[in-house]
């Protein structure tokens, strides 16, 4: 039985032994510095810095890992991560994620046409809809690593987006996921589903 359930937990990848476990009470006491760009509680309020409040632990750690290793490029964060360690890193992940992410709103002259791709994509030009890995409400998927959109900046996500189009950004995996869909997507179309998310809670 043992067996059984060791072989089930490999197999869905529910091993927790990659990374350390996060203790959110001891990140409260690590995110200063990460303060004077996101918030205290991980709500930026400047537009070209991400909402980390409420984001999934798991894509955070990733993120974490992507910047202090260098695959991922953040200029303004450049060797601000370099002397944390893994547990550092860990529970700064979990005190944002058990923060609230606050919600803006959203341009209403764009609402149609950004429901309209977040919704239902632009299928035929093999795009998926954004709820497919993120969730209808904009909340994410934590366990499969992908981020919450809803409430955060317009124009951050607008920003990213533009960067998986343009190969600027690239952790996306081997599959290329965002690049693919991001590579579908017109200056105009990432402009409306930027400012829909902006609002989605």
């Amino acid at each position: 039985m043992n067996k059984v359930l060791v072989s089930l937990l490999l197999t869905l990848g529910i091993t927790g032994l990659a990374h350390a476990a996060g203790d959110a009470a001891a990140g409260q006491g690590k995110v200063a510095v990460c303060g004077a760009c996101h918030g205290a509680d991980g709500n930026s309020v400047a537009p070209n810095f991400p909402k980390l409040a409420g984001q999934g632990e798991r894509y955070l750690l990733k993120q974490l890992h992507d910047i202090k290793s260098g695959g991922r490029q953040v200029v303004e964060m450049t060797g601000l991560l370099d002397n944390l360690s893994e547990q550092d890193l860990a529970d700064i992940a979990a005190y944002f994620s058990s923060q609230q992410m606050s919600v803006g709103a959203a341009d209403p002259k764009l609402v149609e046409r950004g429901e309209a791709l977040f919704r239902g994509g632009k299928l035929e030009e093999g795009m998926p809809a954004c709820t497919g890995c993120h969730s209808p409400n904009g909340a994410g998927l934590d366990a499969a690593g992908f981020p919450q959109l809803g409430g955060q900046h317009a124009g951050y996500v607008a920003k990213q987006l533009t960067a998986f189009r343009e190969g600027e950004r690239t952790n996306d995996g081997d599959n290329a996921i965002m690049r693919t869909i991001a590579g579908k997507l017109s200056n105009k179309d990432i402009e409306a589903v930027s400012s829909y998310v902006q609002g989605l809670h």
